[in-house]
């Protein structure tokens, strides 16, 4: 089945406008744009399978989720040892709340069923794009700003209020709040990351916390709690760090979260659990549990027998160290990387939609607290950091 994409024109927005408004990633390394000139036309009624997908997937990501704590599965999905205990603690109770992930998909469009990619759950990626540029190209063109399913800023809004009222009660937060206060911490020298933590930090302070941010590495931490460089305690903390990689370049400071959060002293963002979700070897587990579910690929920790397939490291990105095989075995296409080290995992191929020049598209949609936003990524069979960010118009 030959799965096209339906395309709009539209007129990019200027290298000096994207500075102004923070989007300084706008031109990648071989000097392309990184932003297409065209945005797909989806249909109301595509979004709203995308949207009754995403969060069917979810669910099953939770079930499965306790299903791999109580049956102490964390070795198969390449867990790091000294964070266990972490994932534990922080899945046993409500006020670790999930803040935002994002699900990559196939299908979705043009009649083609929605496959589940992968979910990346802790640090995703295209939350600048997705939640604020695909509104600024739809008012700059003169369209329909509200011709989107992208409730992206909103959504996450009210998840940092949940972390006071937990569950749907946002409406009663400010008779909860007491004044706790988030610090937003990335690394110094990613401009990309820093600004996406910015934007959490200010959608934060639009839900009414008191926030802060501060360079990861000027943060401090001790057995009274989290600490910018000023020696401010706060009683929440968002890192835009991936769990796995504070595992083995930050031992000691794992140790000392898990005291933290032991002394119940600050609660850590995203949740150490969200790397359950992000392991790739939880869509392994996901169809061991849910073998009907029409949203899965086979997948498996061994080699799929007679089938094309996708080979994937367990915390690799932006498609390093993946290899697709075609169904004789041959090579269709391979990246190198830097997690070869890693476990790996083999999916089941499917092939995206495509647009007339032969380039492929993968729907990317975000989660706090359900599905609230659609983008896409344009590029070939295997989407790296060249691919481009593609917006969406609803028709």
């Amino acid at each position: 089945m030959i799965v096209s994409v339906s395309l709009k024109q539209i007129k990019p927005l200027s290298d000096a406008t994207l500075d102004e408004i923070g989007f300084t990633w706008h031109t990648d390394s071989d000097g392309s744009k990184y932003v297409s000139d065209e945005m797909v036309e989806v249909t109301y009624g595509e979004a709203e399978v995308y949207y009754e997908a995403t969060n069917a997937i979810y669910e099953m990501y939770v079930e499965a989720a306790e299903h791999v704590i109580e049956n102490d599965l964390f070795f198969d999905l390449g867990i790091p040892f000294n964070l266990v205990d972490i994932i534990k603690k922080s899945w046993e109770s409500d006020v670790h709340w999930h803040i935002y992930g994002r699900f990559d998909l196939s299908g979705g469009i043009d009649g083609a069923p929605i496959k589940l990619i992968e979910f990346n759950a802790d640090t995703p990626t295209a939350l600048f794009e997705t939640a604020v540029l695909q509104w600024a190209l739809l008012k700059d063109n003169g369209l329909n700003e509200e011709a989107q399913f992208n409730n992206v800023y909103n959504a996450i809004r009210d998840n940092f209020k949940r972390l006071i009222t937990l569950f749907d009660d946002v409406e009663n937060f400010d008779e909860r709040y007491d004044g706790w206060k988030i610090l937003f911490s990335s690394i110094s020298g990613n401009e990309e990351e820093e600004v996406t933590t910015k934007l959490l930090q200010q959608i934060a302070l639009d839900a009414g916390f008191a926030t802060a941010y501060e360079y990861l590495e000027n943060t401090h931490f001790t057995d009274e709690g989290v600490f910018d460089a000023d020696d401010v305690e706060y009683e929440y903390w968002f890192k835009l760090f991936p769990w796995e990689d504070l595992a083995t370049d930050e031992p000691e400071l794992v140790v000392m979260l898990k005291q933290i959060m032991d002394d119940q002293r600050a609660i850590i963002l995203n949740p150490a659990y969200t790397l359950l979700f992000q392991s790739k070897g939880m869509m392994k587990i996901l169809c061991d549990l849910f073998p009907d579910s029409p949203y899965l690929l086979k997948t498996s920790f061994e080699p799929l027998e007679g089938i094309a397939q996708v080979e994937k490291k367990m915390f690799g990105r932006e498609g390093a160290n993946t290899k697709i095989t075609a169904q004789d075995g041959s090579t269709i296409a391979e990246r190198a990387g830097e997690y070869e080290n890693h476990k790996s995992v083999f999916q089941e191929y499917v092939d995206f939609p495509k647009d007339k020049n032969g380039d492929k598209y993968q729907a990317g949609v975000f989660f706090a607290y359900e599905a609230c936003g659609l983008a896409f990524r344009k590029g070939g069979e295997i989407m790296d950091n060249m691919s481009k960010f593609v917006g969406h118009v609803l028709k």
